[in-house]
């Protein structure tokens, strides 16, 4: 099986969602210890049972409608399955496509293999995670080579264009489960259906945040940056206006992304996010550099890669055989469905986003040259912050089958939790050394102004410890999702995102600067991470407790 195309379904749910009622009711089919088949000369063509020690297998045996006492066992491929008659078929066949992709982390793998297997398994999705920090960073480091005050509008410019599209987060997490659902089924139809309803409400997204930039951008930079702060919000303004173009675009190609993603088609969205930054790229260096447009040539370069980007992403999936032209307006039953679905996750991200936003706010406060030089060091810290995003996505991949499928093993969910954890620390180290070195030895790669280099000396402790432990936190936050613990999720993020705005607001109330709003983000992630840790350790947690494992499945059967 190929492992790296497993991984990428974005947002996650996408192998468990498949089939969530497995091995039920079949009885006539299954056979839960292995039979005794007997071969000699005088039946040798019959086909042998296939037999290991796994844990919990079974056996699923045709009815005799062609070779009498064919013998099929969980691994064999779907199309030895298609001889089985009658209305099982498909439930069988369902049940063993489930099977074989879930037998990678075997029980007899070593701790060492696994964690090499999860970096294979991983590893291609960190291009498709790299290549929006990317932009804003490559815009960061040429900006920050003219002017300081465009530098600083870069800030509540790109919180207010990039941090704002979190809020359809919602459209990439509906996409990639809902495609998988139907392609479950082998229903080509309905996830074409799916996917024209999904690209409508997208544009319709788009149309929204569009006009809702034009009309109400200046007055929410305004009462984001301060009225006394007009040089950076006309800058910012500049900014905004020109990115708000692509908003359509944006949305339209997250959807067409995540849907390539639920395909297990991750080299599609990777080739157009590529070529989007190379644009970029260029686009910045010769409007900026060459020509002298400033904020506004950065933005200019932005805006035409991210239209590009969505129009490959819907020409990979018109490749694929889906028409990615194709709207239609979705039922509003339809439409509480997506929204149903991705609700917690909305509230955590909303959460997220909250919380930088408000590390921005802080940082305007305390002049132009504390703003620049936090605009720099939360651009590297977002560009290596989503290494850790792959981890994530691989618990959520793997992790239902082991606690709750056809194939349970909390043992093993543990040593997967345990591995990825391992990964994480050593991953968090090596980004904030790296992450550290850069703003610490070449900070003229961003700004020359002496005092802006100074302000961003000063967050580089906290901001190493922030980054260390950030890929971890995603590690035990993807398995909570995984277990679908969706309501802790999502309250344990909307407490700590109160108490770190009120630590926040008591930072900055009494004069403790740039730094002390760094320390602020050092304790947001560190509490996330021992929140999430407490809860997957419990006795009675989804990692420890059965019952408790298959009372989510009873919760996700229900709904």
């Amino acid at each position: 099986m190929n492992l790296s195309k497993t991984l990428l379904t974005h947002h996650s749910h996408l192998l468990f969602i498949q089939n969530p009622n497995k091995f039920q009711k079949h009885s006539s089919f299954l056979v839960q210890s292995p039979p005794l088949l007997y071969t000699s000369s005088s039946i040798s063509s019959l086909p042998r049972i296939h037999t290991s020690n796994c844990r919990k297998r079974r056996r699923i045996i045709s009815p005799c409608i062609s070779p009498p006492q064919d013998v099929i066992d969980s691994e064999t491929s779907t199309e030895n399955i298609e001889n089985i008659s009658s209305v099982e078929e498909e439930r069988v066949e369902e049940d063993v496509v489930e099977s074989e992709k879930r037998e990678e982390f075997s029980a007899n793998e070593s701790l060492w293999n696994q964690m090499v297997e999860i970096v294979k398994f991983s590893g291609p999705a960190v291009g498709l995670w790299l290549c929006g920090p990317l932009m804003s960073l490559i815009d960061t480091a040429v900006i920050g080579q003219g002017s300081s005050i465009e530098l600083a509008a870069l800030g509540p410019g790109t919180v207010f264009v990039d941090n704002t599209s979190y809020v359809f987060m919602f459209l990439s997490i509906a996409t990639s489960n809902l495609v998988a659902t139907s392609l479950a089924r082998q229903d080509k139809e309905e996830v074409q259906h799916q996917i024209s309803s999904l690209l409508f409400i997208g544009l319709a997204c788009g149309v929204f945040m569009l006009l809702f930039t034009r009309l109400f951008g200046p007055w929410a930079l305004t009462a984001f940056t301060g009225a006394s702060n007009t040089d950076i919000i006309a800058a910012a303004n500049t900014y905004v206006q020109i990115r708000g173009l692509a908003w359509p675009a944006v949305l339209i190609g997250w959807v067409a992304q995540s849907a390539s993603l639920g395909m297990k088609d991750s080299w599609g969205p990777l080739k157009a996010l590529a070529v989007a930054s190379v644009i970029n790229g260029i686009g910045d260096i010769v409007l900026c550099r060459f020509l002298g447009y400033g904020i506004a040539g950065a933005a200019w370069a932005t805006m035409v890669s991210q239209v590009v980007a969505g129009y490959m992403m819907i020409g990979a999936l018109n490749k694929k055989g889906y028409n990615g032209f194709s709207m239609s307006m979705p039922s509003p039953n339809e439409f509480g469905q997506i929204v149903t679905l991705a609700a917690p996750v909305f509230v955590t991200m909303m959460s997220k986003v909250a919380f930088y936003s408000l590390l921005v706010y802080f940082a305007t406060s305390m002049g132009t040259q504390a703003v620049a030089a936090h605009q720099v060091m939360i651009q590297l810290y977002c560009m290596c912050a989503v290494w850790g995003e792959p981890l994530s996505q691989t618990a959520q991949s793997f992790m239902p089958e082991l606690i709750y499928g056809a194939n349970q093993s909390l043992s093993k969910a543990r040593t997967l939790l345990k591995s990825l954890v391992i990964i994480g620390a050593l991953s968090g180290l090596v980004l904030g050394c790296i992450g550290t070195s850069i703003p610490w030895l070449f900070p003229k790669l961003f700004s020359h102004d002496p005092q802006v280099i100074n302000e961003m000396h000063k967050v580089l402790i906290p901001y190493f410890l922030a980054l260390s432990v950030t890929p971890s936190t995603h590690s035990l936050e993807g398995t909570l999702l995984a277990g679908r613990d969706l309501k802790f999720i999502s309250t344990s993020m909307s407490i700590i995102f109160c108490l770190g705005s009120l630590l926040l607001l008591l930072v900055s109330s009494k004069g403790y600067g740039l730094s002390g709003c760094w320390f602020a983000l050092v304790v947001f992630q560190w509490s996330r991470f021992s929140i999430a840790l407490r809860r997957l350790t419990l006795p009675n947690g989804i990692l420890y407790s059965e019952d408790s494992a298959q009372y989510q499945l009873g919760k996700l059967k229900a709904t």
